[in-house]
Order: C-alpha cells, then structure tokens, then sequence
C-alpha cells in the first residue's frame, strides 16, 4: 500500500489540514511545507518514502504533475470560498458594479462563469503558466483598471505598489477536505485497478491459450508465459513492440476492426510454425477503444501418415504455398485470406471459385499447410478435358489421387467438370469417407480433406445442371470467392512490378516503364490474371528495342497479343477495349476531321501543339 503525501507552501495551510485530520475521515501519511523552487525535488523524496499520491497546490502542483509520473491531486478553491472573497472585495471597494481581479493560476480556482450574475461583479481572470509570469499578470489587471485585485503574495504587494485595493487568495478547510477527499477516491481506484490486473495476470499466467495484451496503438503491454512459448520471445523482449512487427500475418485490417472500430475479430495464422487460432476483442472504456486482448489457441496438426519404412506413404513432396506468399494488399484480398484462414480450422470440403490465373491453388495449398492436414500429402487433379474412365481413373481409381491424399487434402480442379457418375463418388468420398471402386459392393474408407475450384458460383451451376443437387448442397458450405485483379489494384501494381523486375533478372536486362505505360496496364482489366500478366511481361521485355518502355510499346504488344474483341471483359463479361479513353477518342476524332493538322487540333482543343504531341505519344495516337 502506498500512502498520500500533503505538500504546501504556507504553514497555515498546514493547521488547516492538522484540524480536518481531527474528523479521522482521512489517512493523510504525510504532510509538509516545501519552498516552490524545491517542490520538484520534495515531491520526488516522498515518492522515494513510498508517496502513490502527492496533493499541492498552483504551480507546486503544475511543476509536480510536470516532473513526476503519480497521480497529483490539486487543492482547488471551493465556489463557497470564492464566494466569501468576492463578497469581502464588494465590501472594500463599494461599488455598485465593481471590476475585479483574480490573479494566479488556473488549477487553483472553481468554475466561476456565471459570478458576474450572481454577485453583481464584473469578474476578470489572469492566469500565469508560470511563477515567473505572475508579476507580468498582476500588473496587466493594474493597467486595466480593476477595482480589487484578489491574489497571492506576488498580486496583492504589486497591487499595493499600485494603490490598488487587494484581497490576499486565503481558503478555509473546505477546499482542503475536498482535496483529501478526491485523493482519498484515487487511492481506491488505484487499489482496484492493481487487485484486478493481478487477477487478470493470474487468470492469463493460469490459461490455457496464449494472451496478449495491447494498447490502443497496438503496442504489446504484457504476454503470458504459454504466448512466450508459442511466439519464443521473452515478455521483456515483446513488451513495447508494435504487434504489426511481431504479428505481420494479422493484418492493418484486423487491427483496424479491432482498435479503430471497436469490434472482434478471429483469423487463423501460425508462430514458428505453431498453428494458432486468434480472437482480438477490443478493450472498451467509456464507448472508446482502451486497447485489445488477444487469445491463441493452438491447433494440433495431423501426423503423415508413414508407411513401414518411415517415409510419407505416397512419397509426395509437401506444399510450400502459404499466405504469406499471396498477393494481399488491397482490402477484398486481407479478407478472402482472412476467411480462408478460418476455414483451414476446419476438415469439411472447400470450395474455390475464381477466373483463370486467380490464386485458387495457392489458396488450396495455405488452407492445407495451415491445416491440421499440413503434415499430410497435398495433391491437385484436373477434370476439364477429361473422359469419364480418365477421371475415375485418375481420382478414384487404385493408384489415384484419393488414396496416395491419405490423411492429407486432395484439390480437384474445375470441379463442374466431372462426368455425374464422378460426381456421385465425389458425394460419397465427402459424405462417408469412403472411396467407390469400379466394383461398387468394394469400398475403401479414407481420411482425406476435399477442395475444388469452380469457375462459376455453385448455385449457378446447380441452376444449369452442371452439378448433382447432393454435392451442391454438400458443397455449398465454406465456398471462397478469390476476386480478380482488376478489383485489387494494390496487389495488381505490385503483380507488375514484381513480374517486370523479374524478367528483367532473368534476362540482364533493365527496362522501365514511363507513366503513360503504367497507366495502361493498370487500366487493363486483365481477364487471365496472373497467367496473363506474366506472359505478357514476359513478351514485352524479351522484344523490348530500348530502354523505356512507353505508351506505344505497351499498346502495340496488346494489339498483337489481344485482339479488341479479345482483350478482356468487364464485370459484367462482356468484352470491352483495353484502351477505351474519352480524350485519346476526342484527339483522333478531331485528327481526321482536320485531315491530321496538329495546329487546328490543338486549337480546337484549346493546348499548345506540344502538349498535343505529348497526348499523342501518351495515347499511341500516330
């Protein structure tokens, strides 16, 4: 326990406190009269005696609070008492409406807004910041005329000076017993707060999930010690760390949701390689966001299944794809992977739905590596292009792909596109765990996790007939749309990016591309996605004349390799040109109504020449 500490500038004030300790309502360890040039270093002795709380007042209590970090409870002049001071100042000066003064500083005083009404006074205030500037204070009321200067030692022998009236700033216990009355409510507050972070240490060192503690930056203010062993950090290392830099997998996302907005949040990640399922809950203060609480659960992954030598029974390489890997910058991506995270938590079938060159596969391969299943084999199959034997064989068959996928995931590819005899087996390998032979009285059970990638929703192929009701229905739970880049225009940039630089390490070669040129691959809406945007790259550096990469060679190689009708669709699938703009339309219009005179172009268009020749180059106009 610690104590309250009473320091003051005047010996009466000390009396004062001496008679309010006689009520033996208060449990003041500690009082004593200190000089205001020494308050700082007195403050910090009681502090070194075991003070938790110092009561002062003015610029003690200003300088206090300033220099030391506990709580510093300020003697303020009650209304009653500046009531008394404002009747005794009417007294003195007998006036009808007399101007008055308060001199000092403004932690010293009570609300006095309405004064003026209530005692006929015309009231003015003038606040130092300072000691040194209380001088400076009183004697701006003395040049404005003031009637009555009520203030300290300072104010009133300046106001004499002046042959102004004065009124010396006295107070009565009231003011005093209120003080030792706030600290007094401190203390307990104090109190309760340290009885309940001990419970809540004790509860977190106690859990049996690891917790992390935020505050409202997102900065780790405690861990339990099961946190310590899944992150493999000490607290003393992790404490102060932005939670960004020690979690990057969580994302701006989460953490927005969770310290912005005010909500929960859950998503499934891995620490040195421990998968964890995390809940953030915000810590809420009186409708604001005090920081966050975080829980892991760890989740326990399946052993591979060994055959009798040691090794993975079907010998197959394990996945190397995880989230991190993915493109993930634009919002719609944080939260397809933030879902995505949440269903590798779970053994049911997943669906993933996307266009050509979306990440599905690498999505399958992180929901397998995140999954229980991440030590197990992780197989993919197409279906598109495939008979009926050719897909049974290659699925369901004795060497296929169900059973060399024991205790591991098997992705199957377009989905839509098996034959309905697969279908049904398919139906029956997620419904039964078992695996139907070319004898259907033979059955094999199994324990494999299912994905698929479809291109179209699953309720669209149902309404065409391209999918059984049954395996619709059953399907129908965890389906993952994987959005186009199109719709990502954070992670498309980066795609350019990367995929330009590459190829240019790859050949030793160093290409860049003008703005004109990045304005239009990013306008390009890409219909193959990362397919698309690699081999195109690809093509461009490899045939790439100089250095710049501008406008008319970016555009020139989509014409060759995308013909208008071909180079890609809309949202809503309908194709559209990859180099629609209203002002290159505009400058060609104009072009061939002047017979292709720049100077009536640009006239027209109200431009130099020279910039129109700019635009021209821009557009790839000739």
């Amino acid at each position: 326990m610690g104590k309250i500490a009473l320091l003051v500038s005047r010996e009466e004030m000390l009396y004062q406190a001496h008679n309010i300790l006689q009520e033996k309502k208060f449990q003041i360890q500690e009082m004593r009269v200190i000089k205001t040039g020494d308050c700082i270093m007195e403050a910090r002795q009681s502090i070194a005696d075991g003070a938790s709380i110092i009561i002062a007042r003015g610029l003690q209590a200003s300088l206090i609070k300033q220099y030391t970090d506990i709580p510093v409870v300020e003697i303020v002049l009650t209304a009653q008492e500046m009531a008394l001071l404002v009747m005794k100042a009417k007294q003195i000066v007998k006036k009808t409406r007399p101007v008055i003064a308060v001199v000092g500083f403004d932690n010293m005083f009570c609300d006095m807004s309405y004064f003026d009404e209530l005692y006929e006074i015309e009231l003015r205030t003038y606040y130092a910041k300072q000691g040194v500037e209380l001088p400076q204070a009183a004697r701006r009321a003395v040049e404005d005329g003031v009637d009555l200067i009520i203030g300290g030692d300072t104010a009133v022998s300046i106001a004499n000076q002046a042959g102004v009236a004065s009124l010396f700033l006295s107070m009565t216990e009231d003011s005093i017993r209120q003080a030792f009355s706030m600290a007094e409510r401190v203390e307990y507050a104090m109190n309760a707060e340290k009885k309940t972070a001990a419970q809540m240490e004790t509860l977190a060192d106690y859990s049996f999930s690891g917790v992390i503690r935020l505050d409202s930056a997102g900065r780790i203010t405690a861990v339990n010690s099961l946190m310590e062993e899944i992150i493999g950090r000490s607290q003393a290392e992790l404490k102060g760390q932005d939670i960004r830099r020690i979690a990057p997998q969580m994302g701006e996302e989460a953490l927005n949701q969770v310290l912005k907005a005010g909500k929960d949040y859950s998503l499934f990640q891995e620490w040195n390689g421990v998968p964890v399922f995390a809940v953030l809950a915000p810590v809420l203060y009186e409708e604001r966001v005090d920081g966050a609480i975080i829980t892991c659960h760890k989740v326990k992954k399946k052993a591979a299944v060994p055959d009798k030598k040691g090794k993975d029974k079907n010998g197959a390489l394990p996945p190397l794809v995880r989230f991190e890997d993915i493109l993930q910058r634009s919002a719609v991506m944080q939260e397809c992977i933030r879902l995505a995270r949440l269903y590798a938590m779970s053994d049911q079938p997943v669906v993933l739905r996307g266009e050509p060159g979306t990440e599905k596969r690498m999505l399958a391969e992180s929901i397998h590596n995140s999954s229980s299943r991440g030590n197990g084999p992780f197989l993919d199959v197409p279906c598109d292009g495939l008979s009926e034997e050719d897909q049974y064989h290659m699925i369901f068959g004795d060497r296929g792909a169900v059973l060399q996928s024991q205790g591991g995931t098997l992705l199957i590819q377009d989905a839509e596109e098996l034959t309905a005899a697969n279908q049904y087996r398919l139906y029956q390998l997620i419904r039964f765990h078992v695996c139907h032979g070319a004898d259907i009285a033979r059955l094999r059970k199994v324990d494999v996790r299912v994905m698929v990638t479809v291109g179209k929703p699953l309720i669209q192929l149902f309404q065409e007939e391209k999918l059984r009701a049954d395996l619709y229905y059953l399907l129908s739970g965890l389906e993952l749309a994987v959005p186009p880049l199109r719709k990502r225009r954070e992670d498309l940039e980066q795609e350019i990016d990367m995929t330009l630089h590459d190829c240019c390490e790859r050949y030793s070669r160093y290409h860049v591309l003008t703005n004109g040129a990045k304005e239009i691959l990013m306008r390009f809406p890409w219909p193959g996605n990362l397919f698309q945007i690699e081999s195109y790259c690809e093509r461009l550096i490899l045939t790439a004349r100089k250095r710049s990469l501008d406008e008319i060679a970016v555009r020139q190689l989509f014409e060759e390799l995308y013909p208008e009708s071909e180079e890609g669709v809309d949202d809503s699938g309908m194709p559209v040109p990859a180099y629609e703009n209203e002002e290159a339309e505009q400058i060609e219009t104009l072009l061939r109504r002047f017979g292709g005179s720049r100077e009536k172009t640009a006239k027209e268009l109200g431009i130099s020449k020279a910039t129109l020749w700019r635009r021209m180059k821009k557009y790839g106009i000739e």
